[in-house]
């Protein structure tokens, strides 16, 4: 698949079943949890290849210092560390510290996929990109609830829940 640099079709639908949050109303649409199944074969393939995409790119270049989450070795808990002391710098310097936290609703749903294949193509190498490319488009999912199934819808933005390449996407 390196080689070619596609992804194939059948690895790119996902089934979305819903689960029941616990002690809400079966009749309403926001009582349940949608949980998204990657067939197998994708998800073995996506974890060789983050392997394989981690020692052939400094991933430092595209993942700020500041970005803790989703990196390995790193934790939120070692960047509430990292605020806390430089608020303690700050008061000692006697300077200001100013801070913005953004918790953004739905990231992983909302990811614009030409502006970030813009940013992957600078930074990937050649055979890289065009095989992110064809991972990204042409996804399809389907919902199921018990029996029921819906029919099939595109993807237009986002990354693949349940994917190991969506929290590095």
């Amino acid at each position: 698949m390196l080689r070619p640099s596609y992804y194939p079709l059948i690895w790119k639908f996902a089934q979305i079943i819903m689960v029941p949050k616990p002690g809400k109303a079966g009749h309403d649409v926001t009582s349940y949890r949608p949980m998204s199944l990657l067939p197998i074969p994708s998800k073995v393939f996506e974890r060789l290849f983050l392997k394989s995409l981690r020692s052939d790119v400094d991933l430092s270049l595209l993942i700020p210092d500041y970005q803790f989450r989703f990196r390995p070795g790193q934790s939120p808990i070692q960047q509430a560390h990292r605020v806390v002391h430089e608020k303690v710098k700050s008061l000692e310097e006697r300077t200001l510290c100013t801070a913005v936290f953004l918790d953004v609703a739905q990231a992983f749903d909302k990811v614009w996929h030409p502006g970030m294949l813009y940013i992957l193509k600078a930074a990937l190498p050649g055979t890289y990109y065009p095989l992110l490319w064809t991972y990204l488009e042409d996804r399809y999912f389907q919902v199921r609830y018990n029996t029921t199934c819906s029919t099939c819808h595109v993807v237009r933005s986002g990354v693949p829940q349940g994917s190991v390449l969506a929290p590095l996407l």
